[in-house]
């Protein structure tokens, strides 16, 4: 299932809209406001605008981006990622290694630690969260592809934990997968469709305490955590029907924290008082899918898609037909770097360099010649024909965001200027996920956000990886198969040597790029906001421009307090990381001549 997986937003239907007139003039209007239960202390209570949607806070099963950011607060992995940038930390662990060969992982974790009602945490709890996901396939659903490659999992003691691979990997295995419980979670009779949406037990600096669907979500501090407790006592989720409403819930100050502006918002939003912004290098890429002729992992094809796009030459040609650098300026208002590949460039290391010859830029007699090329004629009307067709092609959109909709608006012409007709089928994101579930698409907008390690996102590149038409089996990212693409993904996979894996990474992601099933058009910087009257000390990942909310950790919020009287002044408190960011960056462990990264889980929304 493809759309699942992306990080796309879905929107309430229980409240009022907002005239988009209020943000631009900043007129008061009434927002709508979500219904919640203030805490006792409300300066304690930091309250954050979302419309994410939500299936369950199961952290075996949910991979959709609220409940996965969630996760990382509520649940302590084996080890983090630094929030300076990115690389392997502690977690439960304070220190592993790896024997030479790269198959046996050993862990230290630290001693005396506790679950959030006072149960001792153990390596037990590690080996029982990861047994169950390689026993049980209804537990596999989120993350089960981190441990594919896991042998088995030992405990000689309870602070010891070793896992033995099948083959040796390059990435660190005690990551990304959230560590819970076993004396909670193996008294739940049918724990693949247990909710976990009230009161939850775990490790991390925040535990859920409640969730009323489409009003709020409120998680408590948790005065184990190892690294101390945090110095506010709620996160508190607020729903609003629309970005528009949510920008004027913390201009009005009913919200304390906001991301996922549009650069129109923004902008409109710069100068407001008491609002600190902050201008990110995310984690994401956006960029439109491809259907290179849909199939599953036996190779049974399914769908609607335009057989025209099983040809390599025409998905080339439309690459060639979009100006995206106009298109980021236009649309995006230059808040998004260029593009390459699927793996950002604020992991610089492995994205795949600017100037790597398979890179093009946009080029219509290029994409003209690719078309002549595959025996599409230009007909009297322009547009172009084989045997008695013309192609046409559809592209889905979200009806509710605007970046789609302007991007839809540049590409029609665009792609007429090289023949092809192409009509924007905008609708609900429900609609869209659907249809490109089922394979039902020629092209769509789509986005990932992507973790420190490419190891995940070129894994649900590769053929096994695609799901059926109803959504079961794997995850893929565009529906894309290439044995060759395979082949560097496995080499990679396995190769210990940092400098040569970077090197089959490059290799992997020029494949996917000379093979074109989509095309990555930026990877936009995350624009958000929070109230510097009410709170100051947000940590940003990377530390120097980075983001706050949708982090790989627990950085961002867990390192916030309370403003003092005297920085009410609009300045903001900055974004001080203090003790967090030591204690993050102290612990990198450095194997075999090269930090291993995160590699990258399921992930909703474009999971993240």
């Amino acid at each position: 299932m493809f759309v699942r997986h992306k990080l796309r937003r879905r929107l309430g239907k229980y409240l009022a809209g907002v005239a988009a007139m209020a943000l631009v003039t900043g007129v008061a209007t009434a927002p709508a406001q979500a219904e919640t239960t203030e805490a006792a202390d409300d300066s304690k209570v930091l309250r954050i605008a979302t419309d994410g949607f939500i299936d369950s806070f199961n952290p075996f099963t949910s991979f959709y981006l609220l409940p996965t950011n969630s996760f990382r607060y509520m649940y302590e992995n084996l080890v983090n990622n630094s929030a300076e940038d990115a690389q392997v930390t502690e977690g439960l662990a304070t220190e592993w290694d790896t024997d030479s060969a790269g198959k046996v992982w050993t862990y230290k974790m630290r001693p005396d630690m506790k679950w959030s009602d006072d149960e001792p945490l153990t390596s037990k709890d590690v080996a029982w969260t990861y047994n169950q996901m390689m026993e049980k396939d209804e537990l596999s659903v989120a993350n089960g592809g981190l441990v594919e490659n896991f042998d088995k999992v030992e405990t000689p003691d309870d602070q010891t934990v070793v896992i033995t691979l099948k083959k040796p990997q390059s990435n660190n295995p005690g990551q990304e997968i959230p560590v819970v419980p076993e004396h909670v979670w193996s008294k739940i009779d049918k724990p693949g469709v247990f909710k976990n949406d009230k009161k939850s037990v775990g490790s991390g600096p925040f535990q859920l305490e409640s969730y009323e669907a489409n009003k709020s979500v409120t998680l408590k501090a948790n005065p184990n955590f190892w690294r101390g407790a945090p110095k506010i006592d709620e996160i508190q989720y607020r729903y609003y029907t629309n970005s528009d409403a949510q920008v004027q819930a913390i201009r009005s100050g009913e919200v304390d924290f906001i991301t996922g502006l549009t650069p129109e918002q923004f902008k409109a939003i710069e100068g407001a008082d008491n609002v600190e912004t902050n201008v990110g290098n995310g984690r994401r890429f956006q960029g439109i899918s491809i259907n290179p002729g849909v199939a599953d992992a036996k190779n049974n094809e399914f769908g609607t898609g335009n057989k025209a796009l099983k040809d390599k030459k025409v998905r080339q040609a439309i690459r060639a037909g979009i100006d995206v650098d106009t298109l980021r300026k236009q649309v995006m208002q230059d808040y998004a770097q260029p593009a390459t590949s699927f793996i950002p460039s604020v992991y610089e290391k492995w994205a795949l360099p600017a100037d790597n010859p398979v890179v093009s830029g946009f080029d219509v007699d290029k994409a003209k010649k690719l078309l002549d090329e595959a025996g599409w004629k230009e007909g009297s009307d322009g547009i172009r024909e084989k045997d008695g067709k013309k192609l046409e092609l559809r592209f889905l959109t979200d009806s509710d965001a605007t970046v789609e909709q302007n991007t839809a608006k540049f590409l029609e012409p665009w792609m007429k200027d090289i023949g092809i007709k192409l009509k924007n089928e905008a609708s609900d994101v429900d609609t869209v996920s659907e249809r490109t579930t089922k394979g039902d698409y020629d092209m769509y907008y789509s986005g990932w956000s992507i973790n420190p390690d490419p190891d995940y996102q070129l894994g649900i590149n590769t053929c096994d990886s695609r799901p059926d038409a109803d959504g079961n089996g794997g995850t893929s990212q565009d529906g894309y198969c290439n044995k060759e693409f395979d082949k560097l993904y496995k080499a990679q996979h396995t190769e210990l040597d940092e400098k040569k894996r970077v090197d089959l990474v490059h290799q992997a992601l020029a494949q996917h790029y000379e093979d074109t099933p989509s095309v990555t058009l930026w990877y936009p910087n995350q624009l958000e906001a929070y109230r510097s009257d009410r709170f100051t000390g947000f940590t940003k990942q990377p530390t120097d421009g980075g983001i706050i909310a949708n982090q790989v950790g627990y950085w961002g919020y867990s390192s916030v307090e309370p403003a003092k009287a005297d920085d009410a002044s609009g300045q903001g408190g900055g974004m001080g990381a203090g003790g967090w960011i030591g204690i993050a960056v102290a612990a990198i462990v450095v194997i075999g001549g090269g930090g291993f990264l995160l590699n990258r889980r399921k992930k909703s929304e474009d999971r993240e």
